[in-house]
């Protein structure tokens, strides 16, 4: 095998395929990249951890066909370094590959194709979605999906689709965020309603690849894998099995006290009272009263802190009290200049959503907590 590529379009794709590349496994060639000559101007390369999978390729010069498995953090790191030049790649005997690039030059050990797993091939596309949209979801729903995983059905997040919109809902049983939108004029599909649970790993490798990218991205499914295709990449995801919860249960229908707020204000005051919250719970404290609203924290161990912003309210007073992180995870990926605020009493769940046209598309519920 030898061709020749250009070093920034090589590091580029590396740098995707290093969030599949399993760190800590028992089985070391999880921790490798396979590469392989594809015609005579392309070279792919695949990783995966047996869960999720994505194969790229580069555009090369092939002087001679093969394939190749090398370690991906060491051949991630040697590229970066690299001057700006085209790199060469020449494989050896016993899979030992010479890699030079103007003055510099590499021997790294290799293994043969055989010892990388196979991974699962798509279908045909069965939905074509925007890059922007995709992001735009995943973004607003994927910090709360469960740290926990024992709890294997909410370790990823509910995608549906259903009349030419798409939902995203994720929870971790203490906060849940749902979003949605319609996916416009874009053909959409050999599905006319869809459900699946794709897994957070996904989700994130997903988001980087949407990342300031105006393309569309290729949606299909079989019985136990996603697939997700952008241009030149494929990524493959094992489908998460189990019941996802009734999450039209958990959304608040009957809180009454409304009140409006500025995002940036109440995001800088929310992480002032959390530097003295609790390490353990973040717990801050909400006493909503006519026309401010106080928030307050206090840790016998550090000390308090006490902050009112004036409101637009005329109800009655409540006290409650919220993780603050679980506040700034919605307030730091919401988009308008303002937000609503809507809570009931001190032990129902509040609900969160930007104000104007965008409330009805982006939901975000939490539920209290108790403060001593």
């Amino acid at each position: 095998m030898r061709f020749r590529l250009n070093r920034g379009t090589l590091l580029k794709e590396l740098n995707l395929l290093q969030g599949i590349v399993e760190k800590k496994t028992t089985i070391p060639v999880l921790s490798s990249v396979l590469i392989e000559t594809v015609s005579e101007t392309l070279v792919s390369l695949v990783a995966t951890d047996l869960d999720v999978s994505l194969q790229t390729e580069c555009a090369a010069e092939v002087l001679e066909a093969g394939s190749v498995v090398l370690q991906a953090r060491r051949l991630f790191d040697m590229v970066r370094y690299l001057p700006d030049a085209d790199i060469d790649f020449a494989k050896e005997a016993n899979d030992w590959t010479r890699i030079t690039c103007a003055a510099s030059e590499f021997r790294l050990a290799g293994q043969a194709k055989e010892h990388f797993p196979s991974t699962p091939k798509p279908g045909n596309p069965e939905m074509s979605i925007p890059s922007a949209a995709l992001h735009d979801l995943i973004g607003r729903t994927v910090y709360a999906i469960t740290q926990e995983e024992s709890r294997y059905a909410l370790s990823g997040a509910l995608l549906t689709f259903s009349e030419g919109r798409l939902r995203m809902v994720a929870t971790d049983g203490h906060r849940l965020a749902l979003a949605d939108c319609g996916i416009g004029e874009v053909p959409a599909t050999e599905k006319e309603q869809l459900k699946v649970i794709i897994p957070k790993k996904a989700l994130t490798e997903v988001l980087k690849l949407t990342a300031a990218v105006d393309e569309i991205i290729e949606f299909s499914t079989d019985a136990n894998h996603l697939y997700f295709k952008q241009g030149q990449r494929h990524l493959t995801s094992r489908m998460l099995a189990g019941q996802f919860p009734n999450y039209d249960l958990v959304l608040p229908k009957g809180n009454d006290k409304v009140v409006t707020l500025n995002t940036e204000r109440i995001a800088q005051a929310v992480r002032r009272a959390a530097l003295m919250a609790d390490e353990r719970s973040h717990g801050i404290k909400y006493e909503l009263g006519q026309g401010r609203l106080n928030i307050s924290s206090q840790s016998a161990d550090v000390g308090e802190s006490r902050e009112t912003i004036a409101v637009d309210y005329t109800g009655a007073d409540l006290t409650i009290g919220f993780n603050a992180q679980y506040l700034l995870d919605f307030l730091g990926v919401v988009a308008t200049e303002e937000i609503i605020f809507e809570l009931k009493d001190e032990q129902s769940p509040a609900l969160m959503k930007p104000a104007g046209e965008d409330n009805a598309s982006y939901r975000y519920v939490v539920m209290p907590m108790r403060l001593l």
